[in-house]
């Protein structure tokens, strides 16, 4: 039964990117950011006051089972995503998470199981598939412009983080993978309509952080489409700089996409054909706003959502089935305390 009214909604943690994320798009929207949990309650406090949180939760337990909280957010470490995910569908609240939606293909498989069981809508906050800039991508797919689709190509890198970055740790499921080549791989999975299906895993390669056994610095996977046409996913978590690419090449032209994972910041379209090269500006405002509108549309309106369980489990194991390939063991998943 739908409800009107603003979304309440609770936040798991105090994440740098939960400003960009989700208080932005929340105030955008007119949605209400009921509470706030983190490790440190004094961390919670300034986000709360920062942001405008109308109360902090003693604990995240507290936070998924407060009855006001309808849409639980989930920013955690990646290895905190499938428990809590869980933790907050068994409490029967929708669930927005981040990406990945959980640490490996089994406890994607239980978080599918658990949506199925709660009634519940969960989504893996794949931002970029609501904006402008990649719906533009597909739009020249569809029209013919860019003839039949041949090759695609996604890279997402960015520098180093400090050797003491989560993001470098094998038990927090971490690796450049799980960060930024889940992008990669979901870029080139939504291009099924136009290449005669869902693509597969032909090979994939990396090389390991040093320090951080297990744990991938950067990894390249090649993909082919049922119709024909190839992939190339690469992610790199030791680059030179950002780079955050998406090209489309067909049988008449091809396209680029300049940051189709950050477009606020650069919303480029670059088309070229044999009419010319032509560059479209699709705007700045920010895919996590788009997303939320998203999410409130098929909440309270039933809007279809392009995003679901189906689809986070299907992501997570491509990206299992890309580490073995590549020679990395999967992540392993955490057990939160008492739950064991």
């Amino acid at each position: 039964m739908r409800t009107a009214g603003p979304l309440r909604i609770g936040v798991l943690g105090a994440a740098r990117i939960a400003e960009l994320s989700i208080v932005g798009p929340a105030r955008a929207g007119g949605h209400r950011l009921v509470a706030v949990a983190a490790r440190a309650r004094d961390r919670a406090e300034a986000f709360a006051a920062t942001h405008g949180v109308e109360r902090v939760a003693d604990s995240y337990a507290d936070l998924v089972a407060d009855p006001e909280i309808e849409v639980v957010y989930n920013p955690l470490a990646n290895s905190l995503h499938g428990p809590w995910n869980l933790a907050a569908l068994q409490a029967g609240k929708h669930v927005l998470t981040e990406k990945p939606s959980a640490s490996n293909a089994a406890e994607a498989t239980e978080v599918h199981e658990a949506t199925a069981k709660a009634g519940t809508v969960f989504m893996e906050g794949f931002h970029y598939l609501f904006h402008p800039v990649t719906l533009r991508l597909h739009e020249l797919l569809s029209s013919g412009e860019l003839g039949d689709l041949r090759h695609v190509d996604t890279m997402v890198a960015m520098p180093a983080p400090p050797d003491s970055d989560i993001r470098w740790s094998l038990p927090l499921a971490g690796g450049a993978l799980m960060d930024l080549g889940c992008y990669s791989l979901h870029a080139q999975r939504v291009l099924a309509p136009w290449a005669g299906g869902t693509p597969r895993l032909i090979a994939a390669r990396g090389g390991e952080r040093a320090g951080a056994a297990g744990v991938d610095e950067w990894l390249d996977a090649d993909l082919e489409f049922p119709g024909g046409a190839t992939g190339t996913a690469r992610c790199h978590m030791a680059h030179h700089t950002f780079e955050m690419s998406c090209r489309v090449v067909g049988s008449r032209g091809e396209a680029t996409a300049v940051n189709f994972v950050q477009p606020h910041l650069d919303d480029r379209v670059v088309v070229r054909t044999s009419a010319g090269e032509r560059t479209e500006e699709l705007g700045r405002r920010s895919s996590y706003t788009y997303q939320l509108e998203a999410f409130a549309a098929h909440l309270r309106h039933g809007t279809p959502l392009v995003l679901d369980a189906d689809d986070a489990l299907t992501t997570m194991r491509l990206v299992d089935d890309t580490y073995r390939a590549a020679g990395f063991p999967v992540r392993p998943r955490s057990v939160l305390p008492g739950t064991a």
